[in-house]
């Protein structure tokens, strides 16, 4: 879900131009056609898939959950397999554009954590479309350098001294969920007096922020260009591997936490071949393959098992405990009505 990506533009138009994929060179046992987040999979795994089952891999990526949905809704490609996150997987659902997976052809599935499948039933309340991939939380990363004192809450995205050296997100949802919190509320509030208050309180941050982007945090806070940015874990972990003077924190008063699955949409036309890069991507060697290279969490308890190194194990970027977790929400999807608000709102934030 979230590593450095395409652009938008580049990948609405792979996947425009990927319409009627059906024609493509396929394998003895025919082909898949995966649609995925950028940078989000080891290719050796692609490479590894197709060696072993014959079948023939189409695969192209998107930047954003909102960019990803329009493709699927108006049937522009024939998908066979997708990886949204949990609020999208929902809005999917609503609209009836996913079908339910044969876990028959799905064994490996028995590796995924209960706790994820259970974490799945509150978006997809029988657990029947949705197979858990990667995990992680949303927080903020430091550099040591240039900060003076720990960070443990939201509120040093308003301390005036960190001027033009922020880095916020450039989507509502993530850029919103820091204002919500810190205003005391949910980071599914669709209450409109809330919002206000977020937009509010962002309107007032703006001037400090030195950027709002997504792809580009990890850069940015490696190259030391700016003290602190809001960051997906993962994202946190390869920063911190290469800049010592980086720290990351989930904030004391909570934030998110995210899960990606894989899903079928309704215009799949090779549903079996989809079951089963499902099924191979449950597979230990092959989930932990992934982590290795992408070092985003793993719901697979069966890869876990073969991580030799304790300090990976240790890193509570990657594996944080529960008291961290307790204090972590999934996004929900809140209704059209409501993320024409969220949308408005940032237009306007976006304006001031």
């Amino acid at each position: 879900m979230k590593k450095k990506i395409l652009t938008a533009g580049v990948c609405l138009f792979t996947a425009f131009l990927f319409t009627g994929c059906g024609g493509s060179s396929a394998g003895e046992n025919g082909e898949v056609n995966v649609y995925n987040w950028g940078e989000y999979i080891d290719e050796d795994v692609i490479d590894m898939f197709e060696e072993e089952t014959g079948i023939k891999v189409n695969y192209k990526t998107f930047d954003t959950n909102e960019d990803m949905y329009p493709i699927i809704a108006n049937g522009a490609a024939d998908w066979d397999v997708v990886c949204p996150s949990e609020y999208m997987i929902q809005k999917m659902l609503d609209h009836e554009l996913l079908l339910e997976i044969n876990y028959d052809n799905v064994p490996n599935i028995s590796n995924i954590d209960p706790v994820y499948m259970e974490t799945v039933r509150e978006f997809d309340p029988d657990a029947s479309h949705a197979v858990p991939y990667l995990w992680g939380t949303v927080g903020i990363l430091y550099n040591t350098a240039m900060v003076d004192e720990p960070v443990t809450s939201w509120n040093c995205l308003w301390d005036e001294k960190y001027a033009d050296n922020i880095v916020m997100m450039n989507n509502p949802r993530d850029v919103f969920a820091p204002a919500l919190i810190s205003c005391g509320y949910s980071l599914n509030s669709t209450d409109d007096a809330a919002l206000q208050e977020a937009a509010a309180l962002l309107i007032k941050q703006k001037p400090l922020v030195l950027k709002y982007t997504t792809d580009e945090v990890r850069d940015m806070m490696i190259g030391e260009k700016a003290a602190i940015g809001v960051i997906y874990s993962g994202e946190a972990t390869i920063c911190k591997q290469e800049n010592e003077n980086l720290q990351y924190v989930v904030p004391d008063e909570g934030s998110n936490v995210w899960l990606d699955c894989w899903v079928i949409p309704t215009t799949c036309k090779n549903k079996e071949n989809a079951e089963k890069w499902i099924d191979f991507l449950c597979r230990p060697d092959i989930a932990l393959k992934n982590f290795e290279y992408i070092y985003y969490s793993i719901p697979n308890t069966a890869a876990i098992e073969l991580i030799e190194d304790e300090e990976t194990l240790n890193n509570e970027a990657l594996f944080p405990g529960n008291e961290v977790l307790s204090r972590c929400e999934t996004f929900h999807y809140l209704g059209e009505d409501a993320e024409e608000k969220y949308n408005e709102l940032w237009k306007q934030v976006l304006s001031e």
